[in-house]
């Protein structure tokens, strides 16, 4: 069964930073391509940034340049380290990873991904 554990979310003042921790159990993350997605009240799920199975990443407009998508295969775990947050970042955010097997880039498209996380919120006052 797979099973996709994120953490590290929070309340932090905007400018300030968080790590995201999302850890796959059932699932090698070794060349899958994953992703992180969020969601605020009222809006639709927005995909963040991607991680494609060759390594190579894209990250939305509004979080270039901020947020950093990594992988560590040891420990089997996506991380996403966000700076300079802003208000507009308050949101639940997900981990999402691809289907086993298949080898594909990055995407902020959610209808790519396979598996969802239960999410963790983060919350960046003004």
């Amino acid at each position: 069964q797979v099973q996709l554990v994120e953490s590290g979310g929070g309340s932090v003042h905007a400018g300030g930073s968080l790590r995201l921790s999302c850890a796959a159990s059932g699932y090698t993350i070794t060349n899958a391509y994953m992703g992180w997605f969020r969601q605020a009240p009222g809006t639709e799920r927005e995909g963040v940034i991607s991680i494609g199975s060759n390594g190579y990443t894209t990250a939305a407009d509004s979080v270039k340049a901020r947020f950093i998508i990594s992988k560590d295969n040891a420990k089997n775990t996506l991380y996403l380290e966000m700076n300079s947050l802003k208000p507009d970042d308050t949101a639940m955010y997900y981990c999402a990873a691809g289907s086993p097997g298949w080898y594909r880039p990055a995407s902020l498209a959610d209808e790519n991904y396979h598996y969802w996380g239960q999410g963790t919120q983060v919350t960046v006052s003004s």
